[in-house]
């Protein structure tokens, strides 16, 4: 039976990111950040017509409220379906940069934060570049709190019931105590071993026909 294509969603989603992040901690939270070189490249390597597009606003490429602050907006073409995302323009500790640096106030005392510059727009634009192509499936699990795409975490988990069956079988099919002291060393550190567990319940089942001899 021929393999079904996957969308592309499915496959940007599926693709592993972690050698590709960055993770930032502002003193309360930890940022992950993705490389938009990477993410671009990935996503050029396996759509070349995707494009992207950076709004503008009066020429410029940022929509700014005195009293908000700064906003950016990206649009991500790929295979005809376009997706929009937007991100505030913010510092290092999540707070929206305006034209003039304020103060807020906060338990710890008075807090400052400074104007946004044009390096601090360009990085906004690129990370949320970054987040529209998240819309798209790559990366997106970081935004979920997550730390393995989905497809990647099924598979584990079948890898691991596969050896929790092995182990198991092993267990069921010795014919001595030595066996079963042996069976047990080679994968007691490799399966789940608790009370409860598959392993431990084979075990049980085979102790009672070797038992430890007093």
């Amino acid at each position: 039976m021929a393999e079904t294509k996957k969308g592309v969603f499915a496959t940007l989603n599926a693709i592993n990111v972690n050698d590709h992040t960055e993770v930032k901690d502002n003193g309360t939270d930890k940022l992950t950040y993705l490389s938009w070189v990477w993410a671009w490249q990935q996503v050029k390597t396996k759509y070349p017509d995707v494009s992207y597009e950076v709004k503008h606003w009066d020429g410029k490429p940022f929509l700014y409220e005195e009293a908000l602050g700064y906003m950016v907006e990206t649009s991500v073409t790929i295979q005809g379906e376009t997706m929009t995302m937007w991100l505030p323009v913010m510092d290092s500790k999540n707070k929206a940069m305006k034209a003039q640096p304020y103060s807020y106030k906060t338990r710890y005392g008075e807090k400052w934060v400074n104007a946004a510059t044009m390096f601090d727009v360009n990085t906004t634009i690129m990370r949320c570049l970054v987040k529209n192509l998240a819309m798209f499936g790559l990366g997106l699990y970081i935004y979920a709190g997550e730390d393995l795409p989905q497809e990647e975490k099924e598979q584990q988990a079948n890898a691991m019931q596969a050896m929790i069956d092995e182990a198991c079988a092993a267990m069921r099919a010795v014919k001595s105590r030595e066996e079963l002291e042996a069976c047990w060393k080679k994968y007691s550190k490799v399966v789940p071993s608790g009370e409860g567990s598959d392993f431990m319940n084979a075990i049980k089942e085979v102790a009672q026909k070797f038992p430890k001899p007093q």
